[in-house]
């Protein structure tokens, strides 16, 4: 029996849901030959298979308007959301860089922006400081140490997007949102599978999936943890993903990208700060909050990871 995953695509965050459906079947299907052709005979586990519609479009409308994909199940799966070992750790870290390894010769044009600008830390700058000069709900009072943060790392915080406008370190495709539960793991064996989720694989660069994947697999502490104490960057979760990143990731990726490898988490850790911040300022009006002051909860969460990151010895 053949079980399917039938799915409404967010059209309010993806405005062109049919160049998000083009980039899923573009990548799956690359994936998938290159899994067959290396002989791996469970290659329908390791990638995602889209089913296509009657006319052979990879989505279907229906009678209001919305928009619809199919894929195949992956039988006896779940989803990542802790990982409990650097020995999990490793694994996540070698399936983003097989990922990504595994679309480093995919050829055609460059695929869409699903969400322009989703990484680019000075767009999201700019939007803050709009916020913060309209300041339309006299909150930036109640964030002032937070905004004073993020002003004080804006330039730090630009490093990754400013290096690729600058041609230091190449455009990619990567996932752009490698959070642990978007990564499927075998129920039997704990192996990281494939990634699922892939409304947002993009141009970008390597890093923004790495850093992601930092951010999310070495805090032992929930995102919206309010008690500071317990996020804490653990330092032997990073090693070992890294290790597993680079297993992978090593024979393509490129000395600039490598000197960068560090700053990853950092990165996008405090792109998240500033979009919890700028969320606050603006009303809260794209993040879903249980309490007032939830989206500021989540700033300073994040700006504390990134001052346990800034504790963690250099080597």
């Amino acid at each position: 029996m053949v079980r399917y995953t039938h799915q409404r695509i967010n059209d309010h965050v993806f405005i062109h849901p049919d160049e998000v459906m083009e980039n899923i079947q573009r990548v799956t299907a690359h994936i998938a030959g290159k899994l067959r052709e290396g002989g791996v005979i469970d290659w329908s586990r390791r990638t995602l298979t889209v089913i296509p519609a009657r006319d052979g479009k990879p989505w279907v409308r229906d009678a209001d308007g919305g928009w619809w994909r199919t894929y195949c199940f992956i039988e006896k799966t779940h989803p990542g959301e802790v990982a409990g070992s650097p020995e999990e750790a490793a694994l996540l870290g070698k399936s983003i860089g097989r990922f990504q390894k595994q679309l480093a010769d995919l050829g055609g044009g460059r695929l869409h922006e699903t969400i322009p600008d989703f990484h680019n830390m000075e767009a999201r700058y700019r939007r803050f400081y709009k916020a913060l000069e309209a300041d339309k709900f006299n909150r930036a009072a109640d964030a002032s140490g937070e905004i004073d943060f993020m002003k004080e790392n804006e330039e730090r915080g630009s490093i990754l997007v400013r290096s690729i406008r600058e041609g230091r370190i190449p455009e990619r495709i990567c996932h752009n949102d490698t959070k642990m539960n978007n990564i499927l793991l075998d129920d039997a064996t704990g192996e990281a599978l494939c990634l699922i989720d892939l409304d947002t694989v993009m141009p970008g660069s390597s890093l923004f999936d790495l850093g992601d994947l930092i951010r999310t697999a070495a805090s032992r502490a929930q995102e919206d943890e309010r008690d500071l104490s317990k996020v804490t960057f653990n330092g032997d979760f990073f090693k070992a993903l890294l290790g597993g990143y680079l297993s992978e990731a090593s024979e393509f990726l490129i000395q600039e990208e490598r000197e960068l490898l560090a700053e990853a988490g950092r990165n996008i850790t405090q792109i998240m700060a500033l979009r919890f911040l700028t969320d606050y300022l603006e009303g809260d009006h794209y993040y879903h909050i249980t309490r007032p002051s939830h989206n500021l909860d989540r700033c300073r969460n994040q700006i504390a990871l990134i001052r346990s990151m800034d504790s963690f010895p250099k080597e």
